[in-house]
């Protein structure tokens, strides 16, 4: 169970810059779930947003559809087309899955092939509980 520290503002305000959460290994996540995954060297967290042979698409509001149907994302405060550079509608590859930060506006992710779709090897785990600050301790949702 390896335990994060929270640094940036791409998954505010879900997860906030110098909280500690806890993260379960394995492949146990699906779309809405926040996880832990190396992209080079960095450790980011990001939360999944469609899988293998999925489509994604991207309205220039930031609203995000998976296969042709949008996504009811209740986690975020604001949508944001943010730093796009791929071209839209986009095909998950097979193996891997497409990741997007809650803060869209500032977020590196999928969106960026700086960061690309990321392979289930570079996911360190499931985000699933936060341990502090101690005023915000409880579990993550998807």
């Amino acid at each position: 169970m390896p335990v994060l520290r929270i640094y940036g503002k791409s998954m505010t305000p879900t997860l906030n810059e110098g909280e500690i959460v806890v993260s379960v290994k394995g492949s146990d996540f699906s779309r809405g779930s926040v996880v832990g995954l190396y992209v080079g060297n960095k450790l980011l967290v990001k939360r999944v947003i469609a899988g293998p042979g999925q489509w994604v698409n991207i309205a220039r509001d930031g609203t995000v559809t998976v296969d042709g149907k949008e996504l009811k994302e209740p986690y975020l405060t604001e949508k944001a087309y943010g730093d796009v550079n791929i071209d839209l509608p986009y095909q998950v590859p097979d193996g891997r899955y497409f990741v997007m930060g809650d803060h869209r506006s500032t977020s590196q992710d999928s969106r960026n092939l700086t960061v690309g779709c990321i392979a289930e090897e570079q996911i360190v785990g499931r985000i699933v509980f936060r341990i502090w600050p101690l005023k915000r301790l409880g579990p993550i949702t998807d």
